[in-house]
């Protein structure tokens, strides 16, 4: 696998993993906020939470954000790979 191609799997790949859990939060708020304090060890996230309307400009501004950054980060650990097994 080259490069490029690691890094547009990764960039998939998290793209559509962030679009999940935007869409988890948006259909059960509650229960997420609920799974995230347990993920973090009991931190308590519910004074952050405002409720407003969903934003999608925000949501494909962190998604492009999110994929680019993980596209050159995938691309990075290919290049590295093909490196150290050669």
């Amino acid at each position: 696998m080259t490069p490029l191609r690691t890094g547009l799997a990764l960039a998939i790949t998290v793209g559509l993993f962030y679009a999940l859990c935007a869409l988890v939060w948006a259909l059960a708020p509650g229960p997420f906020l609920g799974f995230m304090n347990n993920l973090f060890h009991g931190m308590d996230f519910s004074s952050m939470v405002q409720p407003r309307p969903f934003a999608w400009p925000g949501f494909l501004g962190a998604l492009l954000v999110l994929s680019a950054w993980a596209l050159l980060a995938g691309a990075f650990f290919g290049w590295l790979l093909n490196r150290l097994t050669h």
